[in-house]
C-alpha cells in the first residue's frame, strides 16, 4: 500500500474526526477506494472503534438503476435507523465512472433528494468528514494522469492544517462580526448580501478534506444582484457551464447556463430553498492549483469565492437569524484572480486575488 494512503486515513482519524474508543463509524464508499477504508480499518481497530462499510452515497451503478427504474420516493427509515445509532460518518469520494448517473433525469434526481433530506440532516448532526481518493476516473475527469493526480490529491490532504487554521483565521476575523459583502468581477458580477449575525468558520480540514476555506451563511431575503459563476459546475454526472444567477429579494429569479441548463433548473426547482444562497465560501488553499470538475477540491482554490444554492449550514446561522433550508446544496465558482474586488461592510479585503493581509 502506498505509504500516503495510510497517512491520509491517520489525518482523517486523528485530525477530522479524532475517533474514540467504543464509537460506531459508518464508512460510505465506492470500492475504487477499498485500500483507505483498508487503512480506516486497521486504526479504527487500533482505537477500538467499530467500523461499517456501506454504499449509499457513492455506489454508482446501484444508484443509477435505482433511479432509472423508479420515480417516487421515500426516506429508507432503516437507513435513517443506521444513521441514528452511528456516532461517526466518513464519505470517500472515488468514482469508478463520473458520468454513471449521466442519463438519469434530472427531475427524478431532485426527487429523490428531496426524500434523502432526513439522512442529510441526520448525517449533519453527527461527526462527520467528506474526503477523496484519487480514483482512476477522477484523474481522468481532470485531465491528468492517474500517478499525477495521486500527486495532487495526497499533496492537498497531507499537509500541516494547524499552519492553514493560522492563516485562514485572519480572513475569519474580517467576515465573522461583518454585516455586508460586497463581491465584484469584470462586468459579469456585482452581488451584495448581508451575513449580519452569522458565524464564519475556519474549514482546515475537519468536515472537508482537504480544506482551505472560510464560510459563512448570507441572511437569505438579503442577497441582491448579479453573478456569472465562470469555472464549471459538474453535477449529477454532467457539466454545466456558465452559470449565470440573478437575485432579487434574496431569490434567484433569472437564470441561464451555456451547457445543459436544464441541469440547473431542476437544482432551483428542487424547493423553495434551493432559490437562496445558503454559503458564502472564500476559497484560500493555493496548493489547490488546478481546476479539477471536484468541488471538495475546487471550492477550496485560492484567489476564488463560491456561493451555494440550497441548505445553509446549521453552525454559520447565528442564534435568531433563518437558516435556510433545502434538500440540496450546490457550490458554484467565480475566478476572483483578476478585476475583481472583496468589500467587507465598504472596506476592500482582497483585490485581484491578493489578500490585504497579504500585502
Amino acid at each position: 500500500m502506498d505509504p500516503r494512503i495510510r497517512e491520509h486515513a491517520e489525518v482523517v482519524v486523528d485530525h477530522s474526526i479524532d475517533l474514540s474508543a467504543g464509537e460506531d463509524i459508518v464508512i460510505d464508499a465506492h470500492p475504487v477506494a477499498e485500500d483507505l477504508v483498508v487503512a480506516l480499518h486497521e486504526l479504527a481497530a487500533d482505537r477500538g472503534a467499530n467500523p461499517l462499510v456501506i454504499q449509499e452515497r457513492l455506489g454508482e451503478r446501484y444508484q443509477r438503476a435505482f433511479l432509472r427504474n423508479r420515480d417516487e420516493f421515500e426516506t429508507p427509515a432503516h437507513l435513517q435507523a443506521l444513521y441514528e445509532e452511528m456516532d461517526v460518518y466518513i464519505a470517500i469520494r472515488g468514482n469508478g465512472n463520473v458520468t454513471e448517473t449521466s442519463d438519469v433525469d434530472p427531475e427524478t434526481n431532485a426527487a429523490y433528494q428531496q426524500a434523502l433530506q432526513p439522512l442529510l440532516d441526520e448525517r449533519l448532526s453527527k461527526t462527520w468528514c467528506l474526503t477523496q481518493f484519487p480514483a482512476a476516473a477522477n484523474a481522468q475527469l481532470a485531465g491528468m494522469s492517474t500517478e499525477g493526480y495521486e500527486d495532487f490529491v495526497w499533496d492537498a490532504v497531507n499537509k500541516d492544517w494547524d499552519a492553514v487554521r493560522e492563516h485562514q483565521a485572519q480572513m475569519v476575523e474580517i467576515l465573522d462580526p461583518a454585516e455586508e459583502v460586497r463581491i465584484a468581477s469584470g462586468d459579469t458580477t456585482e452581488v451584495t448580501m448581508s451575513v449580519a449575525g452569522n458565524r464564519t468558520l475556519n474549514d482546515y480540514g475537519e468536515k472537508n478534506l482537504p480544506g482551505g476555506e472560510v464560510f459563512t451563511a448570507p441572511v437569505p431575503d438579503s442577497v441582491e444582484g448579479e453573478v456569472l459563476f465562470d469555472k464549471p459546475l459538474y453535477h449529477q454526472g454532467r457539466e454545466v457551464t456558465d452559470v449565470f444567477l440573478r437575485f432579487e429579494g434574496g431569490e434567484v429569479v433569472e437564470h441561464s447556463a451555456g451547457k445543459n441548463e436544464e441541469v440547473l433548473t431542476e437544482v432551483l426547482n428542487t424547493d423553495d430553498g434551493a432559490r437562496r444562497l445558503g454559503e458564502l465560501g472564500i476559497g484560500m488553499n493555493r496548493d489547490i492549483d488546478q481546476f479539477t470538475y471536484n468541488m471538495l477540491f475546487d471550492e477550496k482554490m485560492g484567489d476564488t469565492v463560491h456561493m451555494a444554492v440550497g441548505r445553509a449550514y446549521e453552525e454559520t446561522v447565528g442564534e435568531g437569524n433563518d437558516q435556510n433550508e433545502s434538500a440540496v446544496h450546490v457550490d458554484m465558482i467565480v475566478d476572483m484572480s483578476e478585476d475583481s474586488v472583496i468589500e467587507v461592510d465598504g472596506e476592500v479585503v482582497q483585490r485581484d486575488g491578493t489578500f490585504r493581509f497579504e500585502e
